[in-house]
C-alpha cells in the first residue's frame, strides 16, 4: 500500500458571498450543437425539431438546462457563428416558430434554454456590412500602411490563421479576427449597443433563460490598435491581455448587459442569466467577467485545459474556487465543447480516464456543462478526408490546433450502420463505422456503460443536497491520487496508471471501473474516480 501522502485542505475558510440562490449555481448544463444533435427532415443536417424530439432523452439523463448553438439566419461560413440576421432562424434549422416550440417543450419537461448570442462579430451578409457607408460606422475599418496603403493596418492575426484584416474595393481595410467572413463590429458606436439590447430583449420575449456570450472577452480593441510584434499570436490567447482580447472596456458592456436581464427577469418572475465564454490570463482576470454587477458566470477554460495530473488538477481547481469566492460567483467545470479536442481523446488514456475526468467534474463545488456525446464516451474522429471538412480554421495556415470537424461528428442514436438514427437521410460529416456499440440505444440499460455512469452520477448529484454548490476540503490520500469532501460524500481519483490499496474510505456509491472491497482497504484500478458514503 502507498504511504505518502498529499496534504489536506488548510483550516476551513469563511463562506463565500452568495449572489442569491439562483439555479445557475450548481446547474448541470447540456450543450447542443445543433447541426450535430439530431435532423428531423432528412437532410444530413441537425435541425431544432430535432432538438425537441430529443428532449425527453435530455431529462432522463438528468441536466438542468440546455444550451443551443447558433441557429440564426447565416451563410454558414462558420458554422453559424457568422449571424447575417440576429433574429431569424436560418432554414437549415426550421423556423422561428420551431424554435418558440422547442422553449416551451422544454420549459414544459423542467429544462431552461440559454442561447448563443454573438457580439464581436456578424457576418459580411449582415444588412450593416453590405451597406457602405453604415459599414464603416458599425465595424472596424482603418487605412492600410505603405505607400498606397496596400499593406495592413497592424500586424493582428485571426485566430484561424493568417492576416486579421481584408481590404476592400475602396482601398481601405476591415478587422476580422476570425474568418474574412466575420468582420468586427465596432463597440464604441451607440447603434451596436442599442441593437444588441434590442436582440437580448426579442429572444427574452421568446422565453429564453439565458444567453451564452461568444467572445465575451472580445468587442473592446485597444486605442490606436497597437502592434503585438510577434507572430503565432493564437497561441498566446487566454495567456495574456491583447490588444484585441480582454481589454478592460469590455466589462462596461457586461454591466450593461446585467442591468438588462436583471430588470427582465425582475420583471418577469425569472431568473435571466448570461455566461461569458472568454479568455483570460488568469483566473483573477476571468473573475472579473462574473462580478456582482456583470455576468453571472464564464467557462472554465484553464480547467478544461489541465493535464492528467494530481498536481496540476488540483492547482486549478483551488485556483478556480479562490478566484470565484470574492466575487460570489459558482465555479464552472468543463471538459469538452464544439472547438476543441474531445477530452478522451485530449487527456489520453482512452475511454478509461475520460470516465474518470467525468465523474470528477461532477462531484465538484458549482456549475457543470455537458458537451453533446461525451456521455456516451465518444472520441475524437481524427480521420476525416480533406474534403469533407468544413471549419474555416482547416482552410487558413496557422490556425486553432486540432482544428474542430473531428468533435462536430453527428451523435448516434441507434442501430448498427450510420447514420446511427441522426435522421431520416445521411450526416454532414461521416460518422465512424466502428460507433454502433457507442449508440444511445446500445448503452441504454447497460450499467457498465458511460451513459448508465452519467444517469447514475446527475442522480446522485440531485439527490445529494449541496452537492453541487458550495465547498470542498481536500483530504489526505496516496501520493498520485486526489481526495476530497463534499456533502454526503468523499471523491477519489486516481491518475496513476496501476491498481492503488489505500484504507476503506466509506461505501462505495458510483465509480467509473470496478473497485475491490476487502475487509477494511479498497483497491481501486488507474485512471478511475469514485465517489464513496460517507
Amino acid at each position: 500500500m502507498t504511504q505518502e501522502l498529499t496534504t489536506p485542505s488548510p483550516a476551513p475558510r469563511a463562506p463565500a458571498p452568495r449572489r442569491g440562490s439562483g439555479w445557475w449555481r450548481d446547474a448541470v448544463i447540456y450543450q447542443i450543437y445543433v447541426r450535430s444533435f439530431a435532423d428531423s427532415d432528412g437532410d444530413g443536417i441537425g435541425d431544432l425539431r430535432g432538438a425537441c424530439g430529443k428532449l425527453p432523452y435530455l431529462k432522463a439523463l438528468g441536466v438542468d438546462a440546455v444550451w443551443l448553438t447558433p441557429f440564426y439566419a447565416s451563410p454558414q461560413a462558420d458554422g453559424g457563428y457568422d449571424v447575417a440576421d440576429y433574429r431569424a432562424v436560418d432554414p437549415l434549422f426550421g423556423s422561428l416558430d420551431d424554435a418558440r416550440d422547442l422553449i416551451r417543450a422544454a420549459h414544459d419537461a423542467g429544462l431552461r434554454v440559454i442561447v448563443d448570442i454573438v457580439p464581436n462579430h456578424t457576418s459580411d451578409r449582415h444588412p450593416w456590412f453590405q451597406d457602405p457607408e453604415l459599414s464603416r460606422q458599425r465595424y472596424v475599418f482603418r487605412p492600410g500602411k505603405g505607400e498606397r496603403g496596400e499593406l495592413p493596418p497592424n500586424d493582428w492575426e485571426s485566430v484561424f490563421g493568417g492576416p486579421a484584416w481584408t481590404r476592400t474595393e475602396r482601398g481601405d481595410w476591415y478587422l476580422h479576427l476570425f474568418a474574412p467572413e466575420q468582420p468586427d463590429l465596432n463597440w464604441d458606436n451607440p447603434d451596436v449597443h442599442a441593437e444588441f439590447a434590442d436582440i437580448l430583449r426579442f429572444w427574452l420575449d421568446l422565453g429564453v433563460d439565458g444567453f451564452r456570450v461568444d467572445v465575451a472577452h472580445g468587442m473592446v480593441k485597444a486605442p490606436g490598435l497597437p502592434d503585438i510584434g510577434r507572430g503565432e499570436q493564437a497561441k498566446l490567447i487566454g495567456s495574456q491581455v491583447l490588444p484585441f482580447f480582454d481589454q478592460d472596456g469590455v466589462h462596461a458592456i457586461h454591466r450593461s448587459w446585467r442591468q438588462l436581464l436583471d430588470g427582465y427577469g425582475d420583471a418577469h418572475g425569472k431568473e435571466v442569466v448570461g455566461v461569458a465564454e472568454a479568455w483570460a490570463p488568469s483566473a483573477e482576470r476571468l473573475a472579473l467577467y462574473v462580478r456582482p454587477d456583470e455576468l453571472h458566470q464564464a467557462f472554465n477554460f484553464p480547467y478544461l485545459n489541465a493535464t492528467w495530473d494530481a498536481a496540476d488538477l488540483r492547482a486549478v481547481i483551488d485556483a478556480s474556487l479562490d478566484a470565484m469566492r470574492p466575487v460570489g460567483a459558482p465555479a464552472t467545470w468543463v471538459l469538452s465543447n464544439h472547438d476543441v479536442v474531445r477530452h478522451r481523446t485530449r487527456l489520453g488514456g482512452g475511454l478509461d480516464r475520460a470516465r474518470a475526468a467525468a465523474l470528477l467534474m461532477l462531484a465538484l463545488p458549482g456549475s457543470v456543462y455537458i458537451y453533446q456525446g461525451e456521455e456516451l464516451g465518444l472520441p475524437e474522429v481524427t480521420d476525416l478526408p480533406d474534403h469533407v471538412r468544413q471549419d474555416p480554421s482547416f482552410f487558413r495556415a496557422n490556425g486553432q490546433d486540432g482544428f474542430r470537424d473531428g468533435c462536430r461528428v453527428p451523435l448516434p442514436w441507434s442501430g448498427e450502420l450510420p447514420p446511427y438514427g441522426f435522421g431520416p437521410g445521411g450526416s454532414w460529416l461521416p460518422q465512424p463505422a466502428d460507433w454502433r456499440r457507442l449508440t444511445v440505444e446500445a448503452q441504454t440499460g447497460d450499467p457498465s456503460s458511460t451513459l448508465e455512469l452519467y444517469r447514475t452520477a446527475l442522480d446522485l448529484r440531485r439527490r445529494l443536497p449541496g452537492l453541487g454548490d458550495g465547498e470542498l476540503s481536500w483530504q489526505p490520500a496516496p501520493k498520485g491520487l486526489l481526495a476530497f469532501r463534499r456533502p454526503g460524500l468523499l471523491c477519489t481519483v486516481s491518475l496513476l496508471p496501476h491498481l492503488v490499496e489505500f484504507p476503506l474510505p466509506g461505501r462505495p456509491l458510483v465509480s467509473s471501473a470496478p473497485v475491490t472491497v476487502d475487509g477494511g482497504s479498497a483497491v481501486v484500478p488507474g485512471d478511475s474516480c469514485t465517489w464513496w458514503a460517507i
